[in-house]
């Protein structure tokens, strides 16, 4: 090793949200760094099992752009769900009424976005993994008292994902057509959670 090598570890990200869940060990919900984090967010991204987030063919730079478009923005966010400090789900926040979603229904005050990718599982399955993250997220929506309630829009061909968010309280809205997909709308209110 050189004496001018840099020898730290890159620095611990603040989490906008942390909450520690029994038998699951503590998420953190930190802010995505673009130039960081776009090798991570594009091997996920291009994965077959990421269909309908709809970047299969991105090459990294249009990842980079993406998110780097997302950092500029005030009314859309990205982060990175860690567990334990590893990398775990791509979050993402959005105000419907400043997306394309916002044109396919009637918003209501208080309405929040939000789009939701896991990362590639490392081993066998974990039996309420996804239920105990699904809590650590929707504590965190909620936790702004002027969100009541939360807005989400799978491709209506998701039925995992649609099946899951039922299984957590949302209830149906009405399929919709976006500038890239049919989706099913889905709407959590804060007192139906």
């Amino acid at each position: 090793m050189t004496p001018d090598a840099d020898t730290t570890a890159p620095a611990r990200r603040e989490a906008v949200w942390e909450q520690a869940v029994e038998g699951f060990g503590v998420f953190r919900i930190v802010p995505v760094d673009p130039q960081a984090d776009t090798g991570l967010i594009h091997s996920w991204v291009t994965e077959e099992r990421a269909r309908f987030w709809g970047m299969l063919d991105a090459s990294r730079e249009r990842v980079l752009e993406i998110y780097d478009y997302l950092d500029g923005l005030a009314t859309h966010h990205a982060y990175l769900v860690h567990r334990d400090d590893r990398p775990v789900a791509l979050f993402q926040t959005y105000e419907p009424e400043a997306d394309p979603v916002g044109e396919c229904y009637d918003v209501r005050p208080g309405d929040f976005g939000v789009h939701l990718l896991l990362g590639p599982a490392t081993g066998e399955g974990e039996r309420g993994f996804t239920a105990a993250l699904l809590s650590v997220l929707l504590a965190y929506a909620f936790s702004d008292p002027r969100h009541t309630r939360i807005v989400a829009e799978p491709d209506t061909r998701n039925d995992k994902v649609i099946d899951r968010m039922l299984r957590t309280g949302f209830t149906l809205g009405p399929e919709i057509d976006l500038p890239d997909k049919r989706a099913r709308l889905l709407f959590l209110t804060r007192d139906h959670r």
